[in-house]
């Protein structure tokens, strides 16, 4: 019944309709007059540092030669007032908690993520190394009713699949009458399957490049929308891009489809990056979700560098989100209206 109220199932004049009264979606930075000057000001700095490669490629490195000439005080104090704070929810409950609260204060919602991966050939792994995760992700799933609204804690898994498997899968999820979520993924892992391709001689599995990347994603985007337009909540996306045309693709399309805003699909982005898409998304009434990592530094430093390593043309393309950040500092320096 909700869903033919809404408009999911209803007529293409119903869509339109619902299209025309829906906001416009502005990715300007003017979402960043919500955030505090010092948040501003962090964002900027971390942001640029993560743009320089040496950093992100030698950044364990460097790691260990703050510690050996700072102490390890000083540089934990310096990685907690820069990357840590920028890229981390925290350590303890209450830190988490406070993190949590802050973020459903400006219209986002938490996907907590552990820094739990299995390294091969390390002594993370094995089944002590899996019964910690297993304890980890129960206690991941006990932080998320933190903010008390009601839900509960949802899974998504994140399919490496080209557009020909995940129609295989939905289709026969639909066959079946399971339900089928998807967490669509740009862009992610590719140096790691790279490079696994080459040890095993194997076809390298990802896109050979930006454009067909794009594209794949594009369809892939197009065919979940519509097993969501047919099967309401039984089907479940998560739109996981920082890419400005993407969600924009996403929006247009959930308007003349007639899904809602707050229905089946939902936008997921990392805690620090691409706040000025995350925050006009919140904004505007879509569900939007930030995937924040929690834990101690020294778990979390090393997993916040293999997520940079992994997405260098994200960080080195964020000239925008940059650009705004400056912009928004500018005004409030000069004191415009």
């Amino acid at each position: 019944e909700i869903w033919e109220e809404k408009g999911l199932m209803g007529s293409s004049r119903t869509a339109v309709r619902s299209y025309q009264h829906r906001p416009v979606l502005r990715f300007d930075g003017e979402a960043f007059r919500l955030k505090r000057t010092g948040e501003l000001v962090r964002a900027l700095l971390v942001l640029r540092l993560c743009a320089w490669p040496p950093l992100v490629t030698h950044g364990l490195t460097l790691l260990s030669w703050s510690r050996r000439l700072l102490g390890s005080r000083l540089s934990g104090a310096l990685l907690r007032a820069s990357v840590y704070g920028q890229f981390v929810a925290g350590e303890t409950t209450a830190e988490v908690q406070d993190s949590v609260q802050r973020l459903q204060g400006l219209g986002l919602r938490p996907l907590l993520a552990v820094p739990i991966e299995e390294e091969p050939g390390t002594d993370r792994g094995g089944e002590a190394w899996y019964e910690g995760n297993l304890k980890a992700m129960l206690h991941c799933v006990d932080l998320s009713g933190l903010g008390g609204n009601g839900q509960g804690p949802h899974a998504f898994s994140s399919p490496q699949d080209t557009h020909e498997r995940l129609t295989r899968a939905a289709e026969e999820a639909e066959r079946k009458g399971l339900g089928f979520g998807v967490k669509l993924v740009r862009g992610a892992y590719l140096e790691s399957e790279r490079a696994l391709a080459r040890e095993r001689g194997t076809a390298d599995p990802t896109q050979p490049d930006y454009e067909a990347t794009s594209r794949s994603y594009s369809r892939c985007l197009e065919l979940m929308l519509g097993h969501v337009c047919r099967r309401g909540s039984q089907c479940q996306l998560m739109v996981a891009s920082h890419n400005e045309e993407s969600v924009h693709q996403a929006v247009k399309r959930m308007s003349e489809l007639g899904i809602p805003l707050d229905g089946p699909v939902c936008f997921g982005q990392l805690l620090g990056m691409c706040d000025h898409v995350s925050l006009a998304l919140g904004q505007a009434g879509y569900a939007i979700y930030k995937s924040i990592p929690y834990g101690a530094l020294d778990e979390v430093i090393p997993y916040l560098l293999r997520r940079a390593q992994e997405n260098r043309s994200v960080l080195q393309g964020a000239r925008r989100e940059q650009g705004l950040l400056s912009q928004e500092l500018l005004r409030r320096l000069s004191r415009s209206p």
